[in-house]
């Protein structure tokens, strides 16, 4: 760390280049860049003065495994981590970038177990096809 930067100012842009990458990958999808979105997080890990560079410390790690296959196989459940660690960004233009990201490989809800809706109204004061002379 640079005795010119803050601890707070090299902290935010070691979590915002983690956050790029991840953006980074979920644009290209690309093995390379998800190796460094993890390598990146196993930086974060190491070097949080809390937990003195103990190897049980692997939030990032485990955060960028989670984010990183929600990505890559969307479903339900991964929506919910994305939407979840969507919700954590606090750059606007970073959330936005992201979003959009990750909405075009979201699936669409299917509309199993919804009841379809027959509406007899549309035809009310028309008569009946068996009034109709051919």
């Amino acid at each position: 760390m640079s005795a010119s930067v803050p601890g707070n100012d090299w902290h935010a842009r070691t979590l915002r280049t983690w956050q790029l990458a991840l953006l980074r990958f979920a644009v290209t999808l690309n093995n390379a860049d998800r190796l460094a979105v993890m390598a990146i997080a196993s930086e974060i890990d190491r070097l949080d003065p809390r937990h003195d560079g103990k190897p049980d410390f692997s939030f990032f790690c485990r955060t960028s495994a989670a984010l990183c296959a929600a990505i890559l196989q969307p479903n339900e459940f991964t929506s919910t981590v994305l939407r979840q660690y969507l919700a954590r960004i606090d750059d606007d233009r970073l959330k936005r970038a992201f979003a959009a990201t990750i909405q075009a490989d979201q699936p669409r809800p299917s509309a199993v177990g919804k009841p379809v809706k027959h509406d007899n109204r549309l035809w009310k004061g028309l008569p009946s096809r068996g009034n109709h002379q051919l």
